[in-house]
This record gives C-alpha cells, structure tokens and sequence, in this order.
C-alpha cells in the first residue's frame, strides 16, 4: 500500500494536472465574474430594447460553455485541457441545445 502511495506522489502526470488545475480554478473564477458582467448588460438590453442582444446572447452562451469544460477537466471528466492549450470550440462537441432567438 506505501509504495503504491509513493509511487502515486511520484508520478509527474499527476502533479502536472494539479498545477494545471490551479490555473484553471483562477481562470474559471474570472471567467464568471465575467459572466455576471454579461448578466448585467443582457438584463439592461432587455430592459431598454424589449429584447436580448444577440451578441452579448452569444459571447455569453460561448462563456458558458468555456465553463462547462473547465469544469469537466476540474472534476477529472476528460483530459482535454481547456482553452488556450485546446481550441476555443472545442466543447462545440457537447452537443448543446442551440440558443434561442428570443423576439418579442
């Protein structure tokens, strides 16, 4: 059971994820800060248009979804580094529903 420990420590895979991780966690917290920036403008474009901006509607589904794959590569759900180590569409392949066009 220790050398399997041992062996575990000395695995320079896993401390390379670790450090990896804490990169992503600080990302991953800077990303949603960014996300309720994004909240804040579509709820006021809404509130003076009637509508969603179809841009902010966009670069806020494409953050979203950013999130969603840091967060897979925290909880060990798939060995793909996120952004900017992959490329930025990468989780195109989750096969999210597409956003609605919201017109009133």
């Amino acid at each position: 059971m220790d050398e399997q420990i041992n062996y575990n420590l000395t695995q320079i895979s896993t401390w390379k994820r670790i450090f990896f991780m804490l990169i992503f966690a600080a990302i991953g917290g800077l990303v949603r800060m960014l996300l309720w920036a994004v909240i804040i403008l579509q709820v006021a474009s809404t509130l003076l248009t009637g509508k969603a901006n179809v841009n902010i509607l966009n670069f806020g589904r494409s953050l979203s979804i950013y999130t969603y794959h840091i967060l897979l590569f925290l909880t060990f759900n798939t060995e793909t580094l996120p952004f900017p180590f992959s490329d930025w569409n990468m989780t195109a392949d989750l096969q999210l529903p597409e956003a609605k066009n919201s017109t009133k």
